[in-house]
């Protein structure tokens, strides 16, 4: 058996950023800068008051900015709000069979906050915390099959990393930072499509910061908490985790080969390849519901085992629904945040559109992420007998393999935060978030006064 716990502590206390590859620096910009977007225009959804009005204690410690607001609070409050805003509209970046960024990006802002880290510190940190989680996860896959939230599971043990990092901590404190971030782990899939998913994203983002406050003043833990029979692996796996290969993090960079997919659309990633193909479809035909007869979509096992809304009733319920990814394709043409709605939702065309869809789940897995099938297809009969077939599907705009364009992230950017600022001063955000690593330290980034003023 590895020794998993004390190397992954050896490696947090040696990072450096000047060893980081070059070629991760773009990710990690894009990263912030994306989910510093999707907190924006997540910031107004109920489930952030709901957190902030109940757990976060206005008369606590003021130590970072609440969502880069004028509003300060301890680290660990900002964290959890800033996860739960980067999540609540689904709109937050997908890679490691979770949302690595909407856990990360808020831990590292709150924690640097607080330190007065700079921009080459945040980057390290954000790095760090990727690699932990990608070890751990390449250890065995489809945690969604058992019913766990990967996100949560592995995101409060990446969040710990990176708060070590940002710490400095020696390597045996590093070590106790994710054995007890690994007591905090949790989140269940039958909590997709509710508030209490993008609440496990901020549970997270703060529980990591908690685990390495405490391993700093001291808090002991097991020392091989993350390989021990007993332990974190075991106990979350789905199936024979691979306790005994080498840690190959600062030698073999995950970011580099997993990297990050940017969201189009505001909704499980699980549903934007078949979106994309049926939109494509169906351009330029003069088509309507009643001209088809019926969809069928090929995905993954995995996939149709988070899209478990076949008759959603809501905009929440709607984001892990195939039924309205196909009804939004077919009658709306668009699935933003204009779309994902409860009234869009109720609509009497789009309720009877749903009995038409139908999965037909492969048992294949992705090499890039084992969440999803390698490639998914979609099939159109329509009443006149004609078919229409997508082909194979393995990649759409946004993906790692065909990343935005820095015009199109800012695209994303200025809608996430048109209700927040102006463009001007959104501009000023997103050049600085593109330049992150030459920040002087994170209170440069401008306040919003227009958040949590009530």
């Amino acid at each position: 058996m590895t020794a998993l716990t004390a190397d992954l502590g050896r490696f947090l206390a040696n990072i450096r950023f000047d060893q980081l590859p070059a070629g991760t620096l773009p990710l990690v910009r894009d990263g912030f800068t994306d989910t510093v977007g999707v907190i924006m225009v997540g910031i107004t959804e109920p489930v952030v008051d709901i957190v902030r009005r109940t757990l976060v204690e206005s008369g606590s410690r003021r130590e970072a900015r609440a969502c880069l607001s004028s509003i300060y609070v301890a680290a660990p409050d900002a964290a959890l709000l800033g996860g739960t805003a980067a999540h609540a509209l689904d709109y937050d970046d997908q890679s490691l069979t979770g949302h690595p960024s909407a856990v990360l990006v808020p831990a590292i802002l709150a924690e640097g906050e607080t330190l007065g880290s700079g921009g080459q510190d945040l980057v390290t940190a954000y790095v760090a915390g990727y690699e932990v989680w990608a070890e751990l996860i390449r250890r065995d896959a489809n945690y969604h099959r058992k019913g766990w939230m990967p996100t949560s599971v592995f995101g409060v043990i990446a969040a710990a990393a990176a708060a070590a990092v940002l710490h400095r901590l020696p390597a045996e404190r590093a070590a106790a930072a994710l054995a007890i971030a690994a007591s905090h782990a949790g989140g269940v899939i039958s909590n997709n499509g509710t508030m209490t998913k993008p609440y496990h994203v901020g549970r997270a983002a703060r529980d990591g910061l908690v685990a390495t406050r405490l391993a700093a003043a001291g808090m002991t833990a097991g020392r091989d908490t993350l390989e021990n029979p007993q332990g974190f692996l075991n106990a979350f796996s789905p199936g024979s985790p691979d306790l005994d290969s080498p840690v190959r993090v600062g030698t073999e960079w995950y970011l580099l080969r997993q990297r990050l997919c940017i969201k189009k659309y505001p909704a499980c990633y699980f549903m934007h390849r078949s979106f994309d193909a049926t939109v494509k479809m169906l351009a330029g035909r003069r088509l309507g519901a009643d001209d088809i007869a019926e969809i069928e979509v090929t995905m993954g096992r995995g996939q149709t085992t988070v899209l478990v809304n076949q008759r959603p009733q809501t905009g929440l319920e709607a984001k892990f629904s195939e039924q309205f990814a196909m009804a939004a394709a077919v009658i709306l043409g668009r699935m933003g945040v204009g779309e994902v709605t409860d009234a869009v939702v109720q609509r009497a065309d789009i309720q009877a559109f749903f009995p038409k869809v139908n999965l037909n789940p492969v048992d294949e897995y992705d090499t890039r992420d084992p969440a999803h099938s390698p490639t998914e297809r979609v099939r159109i009969r329509l009443n006149n007998g004609e078919v229409l077939d997508s082909g194979p599907v393995s990649v759409i705009r946004g993906h790692a393999d065909d990343p935005l364009s820095a015009e199109e992230l800012w695209e994303k950017f200025a809608e996430c935060t048109a209700r927040t600022h102006a463009e001007p001063e959104a501009r000023r955000l997103f050049n600085m978030l593109q330049a992150v690593e030459t920040l002087p330290s994170v209170r440069d980034l401008p306040s919003c006064e227009t958040i949590f003023t009530s």
